[in-house]
């Protein structure tokens, strides 16, 4: 699922985790039913495919450290 920004990311991961789901890695979730969801930001898909292979590697090395992306860290990341 692509959100837009951080507030629809947030409220979308406490919809399916605060509800009965459970929390994964690099923006994954699980809800009550056992369904898994991908809650990823534009912003992120924009950093890991940015056009400079060391900002991507960096932003994609961020998510791999998260559950839920925060957008914050991944354009710090990408930046360097």
């Amino acid at each position: 699922m692509a959100t837009d920004d951080q507030a629809e990311t947030d409220r979308l991961w406490k919809a399916i985790v605060g509800n009965g789901g459970q929390e994964s890695a690099c923006g994954w979730c699980k809800d009550k039913w056992g369904l898994s969801w991908q809650i990823t930001p534009r912003a992120l898909t924009a950093a890991i495919t940015d056009p400079d292979p060391a900002a991507a590697k960096r932003a994609f090395e961020a998510m791999m450290e998260m559950g839920k992306i925060d957008i914050a860290k991944i354009e710090a990341a990408r930046k360097g």
